[in-house]
């Protein structure tokens, strides 16, 4: 964004070194900093027009092989936002009116150096303002739809009434009134969603409102639902806009019972908040019961694990909120796909299930092969692009002889991930899951590979160091685990391990990476090393209760201060498991050691997660790094974030740092720590000189 001193990036077409260089000095000797770059050719203009960002173009009318229109041309067909300003031996009426019906700012005649001046600062201030202008409207469309996104998957029932009609509810008030379309219920005023002997108080209180201005007031009256059932209710109003137009807000709720207001939110609880699907809790529960069933009464059931493919790079492409747009929108296409009988759920962020009992595996193939065909053939539309999705499937059958809940998804979720093998990673298949297949432990899939490895010694410890941007000279490593598997290649085991499960496994890979690291950072510091370690945790260890105490044993055995380490959990555990990670981290700290938070940024609301959880570091989702060398607008929106973050207290990271060019940007924005290639990959050993910054 253009700032009062900031570098001016110019263009100049002029076939004279020399004048080129007096219109530099020009703008210099005016107190702006100028770097140029003189046109010689079309292909150069093309060039420097694709590979950087242009503040100005001025242009000599004189003779040469590449006029002044044609560069104006290629301006204007590429799009591009570069004032345009003709130089002309003297000034010509007619002219002037062809370059600028032709989108040039202005022409000025060459040795009237002070309105050369006047001329680009004033088209450099309306520069300004435009990308300030583009980089509001960007927050505000993001803005805009979190908002509906919330709306939407509010549990609330929300509406906006202008003149009496509804011009929006959400899906919760169509519920609550039994309407099925939202163009439906448009057409009806609110006074014909009451009964009739609640309309003249309605009116009354609407008159009351409005004379007030008082947000937040409540009624008590009667709704008439499109069935004719009426409920007692509590409508609350309030001033709002909606499409820029003002209008009233109503929420209402239901006078219901204690009995009735359990059911309403043990409902509550069990949905996904973004989608409206049921949740992961929802569905374990659902699983072990049809387990039970499968096991009592031989009655079979199936289970299809859903996972969409390439998801990081679709969401780093679509950004946060164009990714929720399309699961929502995913979520829709889902649910014409299943019927009653079946539980669709969100497990995780790129993974949906279908659930079903009585139900064949084959049956089960079927519907899987209709939903894969119909999200292929389906158009997802984000803003003004079009985006194709696929999705690999995973069919696991459930019998008589199935094991538990947990185990069952990590058998759908092992023939998903085989779908991308077979497919060259590509995805977009289809697999159903045979026991036999993944009977041998050597299989790289199974969890009992994971444990093979671990009794083998198969698993190697590497160390990335964590760098102080403020040259402060800390010491820092995340501790990061990887398996050998076939070839000896490494790979990280919780790759392999199925989402949910088992639990036990999972604490096995945390307790043997914290021993690990304990061990080898005692003898570190013996050497006189102040190193501290990011150790990364799973859900299931935050969960467990015998952790801390288990920790407390280890440090003391190894003389290791608690302050050595920083414990490190993942924004998505956080947020599930809120309840467990603020008594985890309670836990910790009363043993010494740090919390840090990984992945941040992702949820809908990150920052609550800060409310309850008490944390020393944030590192920030590696996504932000991408998008902050791409856009004016992600470089702003991460320095709100750190300055945020800054202000409640945290200390930030930003990991994924690959090249010098976002220091400065990292350094300004007032981010703490860095993190990536560009220091050190992971290493066997803690060996990076921190003295060398």
């Amino acid at each position: 964004m253009q700032k009062k001193n900031a570098t001016v990036h110019l263009l100049i077409l002029d076939p004279s070194q020399n004048d080129s260089e007096t219109l530099v000095s020009l703008l210099r000797n005016a107190g702006r900093a100028t770097r140029a770059h003189r046109i010689t050719s079309e292909e150069d203009l093309e060039e420097a027009l694709k590979t950087g960002q242009w503040d100005l173009l001025l242009a000599r009318d004189v003779e040469q092989d590449f006029k002044p229109a044609d560069a104006l041309g290629m301006i204007r067909r590429m799009d591009k936002d570069v004032p345009f300003i003709l130089l002309t031996d003297a000034f010509d009426r007619e002219q002037t009116v062809a370059y600028m019906k032709a989108g040039a700012q202005d022409t000025v005649p060459f040795d009237f150096s002070d309105l050369i001046i006047l001329t680009v600062r004033r088209e450099l201030a309306a520069l300004e303002e435009r990308r300030k202008r583009r980089a509001l409207d960007s927050h505000l469309r993001e803005a805009e739809q979190r908002c509906q996104l919330l709306l939407e998957s509010s549990k609330d029932a929300i509406a906006y009434i202008n003149d009496g009609m509804h011009i929006y509810a959400n899906q919760s008030y169509m519920d609550f009134l039994g309407y099925d379309d939202i163009d439906e219920l448009i057409c009806i005023p609110i006074l014909d969603t009451l009964a009739p002997d609640s309309q003249g108080a309605y009116r009354e209180f609407m008159k009351s409102f409005a004379q007030s201005g008082q947000d937040g007031i409540a009624l008590n009256c009667v709704a008439r639902r499109s069935d004719g059932r009426e409920l007692k209710i509590t409508m609350s109003v309030s001033s709002a806009t909606y499409d820029g137009e003002p209008c009233t807000q109503v929420v209402i709720q239901s006078e219901q019972s204690d009995a009735e207001l359990e059911e309403k939110l043990r409902q509550i609880s069990s949905q996904d908040l973004l989608t409206g699907l049921f949740n992961r809790h929802y569905l374990m529960e659902k699983l072990g019961h049809t387990v039970v069933l499968a096991g009592e009464k031989n009655e079979a059931g199936a289970l299809a694990y859903i996972a969409l493919d390439n998801f990081m790079a679709l969401k780093g492409e679509a950004g946060i909120a164009g990714a929720d747009m399309l699961l929502a929108d995913l979520a829709d296409l889902l649910r014409d796909q299943v019927d009653d009988s079946m539980v669709l759920a969100r497990l995780s962020d790129d993974a949906f299930c279908v659930l079903a009992q009585p139900c064949t595996e084959d049956a089960m193939m079927t519907l899987s092969e209709n939903i894969r065909r119909t999200i292929d053939d389906h158009l997802f539309e984000l803003e003004d692009r079009t985006i194709q999705l696929t999705v690999s499937i995973g069919v696991a059958a459930i019998t008589e002889n199935s094991p538990k809940a947990a185990d069952i998804i990590g058998r759908a979720h092992t023939a998903s991930a085989s779908v991308r093998s077979e497919a060259e990673e590509t995805g977009n298949g289809i697999v159903l899951y045979n026991p036999a297949d993944y009977h041998d432990a050597n299989s790289d899939s199974s969890v009992e590979a994971i444990q093979k490895a671990l009794d083998e010694d198969r698993f190697r410890l590497l160390f990335q160091p964590i760098i102080n941007l403020r040259g402060e000279g800390e010491e820092h490593y995340e501790a990061l685990v990887r398996m050998l598997g076939k070839d000896d290649e490494e790979v990280s085991p919780y790759d392999f391990l199925p989402p949910l499960g088992p639990s036990d496994m999972a604490n096995k890979i945390d307790r043997w990476v914290i021993l690990q690291t304990i061990k080898q950072l005692s003898n570190h510091r013996s050497r006189g090393h102040e190193t501290r370690l990011f150790l990364n945790v799973t859900a299931e260890t935050i969960q467990d209760k015998t952790f801390t105490p288990w920790l407390s044993v280890a440090l003391k055995a190894a003389r290791l201060p608690g302050d050595s380490l920083i414990f490190q959990i993942r924004e998505v555990d956080a947020t599930n498991f809120m309840k467990q990670a603020r008594e985890f981290a309670k836990n910790l700290r009363e043993l010494r050691c740090k919390v840090s938070i990984c992945q941040f940024g992702c949820a809908l609301n990150p920052f609550n997660t800060l409310k309850h959880v008490d944390l020393d570091y944030v590192k920030i989702d590696g996504s932000f790094t991408e998008e902050i060398q791409k856009s004016e607008e992600a470089r702003a929106s991460v320095k709100d974030m750190v300055e945020t973050l800054r202000n409640a207290g945290k200390l930030t990271i930003i990991p994924l740092v690959e090249n010098a060019t976002v220091l400065a940007t990292l350094w300004q924005a007032g981010v703490n720590y860095i993190q990536g290639y560009y220091l050190q990959a992971p290493v066997p050993e803690m060996n990076y000189d921190f003295g060398d910054q």
